[in-house]
């Protein structure tokens, strides 16, 4: 048996083929990347490495990690990891026995998504039309949140949209999910008017651009950073502001909240669980199905809250 010299070839080798085999996502290597460097650094720590670690060596870095307070999601997002390293290893020729593979990991704690009520997106919605330096600052906030409603569209979706798939009034989006997976997104007539919009004066800037010998950009919503789109990052930041402006907790709204809305309103107005999963491009259903939780959980709210006789008599 004989597998790469070093560990950080190993890492790579991994992660190189999850990205051709799999289609991973950037996120989800750059994850793996960095929880498998803390795993061989505590290796190299036991002198110890990847080809001759044994299941108590595993066992003793996830007790480590647990010491050291890691949350219970990132412990088991860790042990994932190392599980499928060594699955990958063993495939290949590189050991003859998975250390891992019999080991039961801590679970993740089943956290009800944080979501958001109606009116609570109107007030962001009202933010986004508001907020920005310039009227095209202001259009593309709009047009970012309307989208982002309308869709349920994860953020590094949202922002990496290509703008040929906006062209024509559409009243769906294609989009590239995770793993590379497509699925199509209908758009809400508010949605589509604010991308009209918005596609206006992006047009007209990138015309700008061209005719002072410029490359003209792919993206919807186009940036002069290296990714040559809104990053990630910008619009977490950019939410925060519009939260702020709407009299709502920064701490409550994410980009990942307005997915999490788009999911629990369709939801409370009759969707259809299947229809959900494929408009979020969820692999299972039982992922889909946290919102029926979500939506049982405010049905007693508004019970315990509003019903005569849960009031307290007086």
């Amino acid at each position: 048996m004989g597998g790469p010299a070093t560990q950080d070839l190993w890492i790579s080798t991994f992660l190189e083929a999850q990205a051709a085999e799999l289609g991973a996502a950037t996120n989800t290597l750059l994850a793996y990347g960095r929880d498998l460097k803390d795993f061989a650094g505590f290796l190299s720590r036991k002198n110890s490495d990847f080809a001759t670690a044994d299941r108590d060596q595993v066992e003793a870095y996830l007790i480590d990690c647990d010491a050291q307070g890691l949350a219970q999601s990132t412990r088991a997002r860790r042990l994932s990891a190392i599980k499928q390293l060594y699955r990958f290893a063993f495939e290949e020729g590189w050991r003859d026995s998975n250390p891992a593979i019999q080991i039961k990991g801590p679970g993740r704690q089943k956290r009800l998504p944080k979501t958001l009520d109606v009116p609570e997106v109107d007030r962001l919605l009202d933010a986004a039309r508001t907020t920005g330096r310039t009227q095209s600052d202001r259009l593309r906030n709009t047009c970012l949140m309307e989208v982002l409603y309308a869709t349920g569209m994860r953020v590094t979706e949202l922002v990496s949209l290509p703008v040929a798939s906006a062209r024509g009034d559409p009243r769906m989006l294609l989009v590239l999910g995770k793993g590379g997976k497509e699925r199509m997104v209908p758009l809400s007539p508010p949605a589509r008017e604010a991308l009209a919009a918005w596609l206006a004066v992006r047009d007209e800037a990138e015309e700008q651009l061209v005719s002072k010998g410029g490359r003209p950009s792919k993206f919807l919503f186009p940036s002069r950073g290296k990714s040559g789109h809104l990053t990630r990052h910008r619009f977490y930041l950019l939410i925060k502001e519009l939260a702020v402006t709407a009299g709502l907790p920064p701490d409550k709204v994410t980009p990942h909240t307005l997915r999490h809305a788009f999911a629990t309103h369709l939801l409370a107005n009759g969707a259809d669980l299947r229809a959900i999963q494929t408009l979020l491009g969820h692999a299972d259903v039982a992922t889909t199905e946290i919102y029926t939780h979500v939506l049982d959980e405010r049905l007693s709210e508004l019970v315990l809250e509003h019903h005569p006789l849960a009031r307290n008599k007086g």
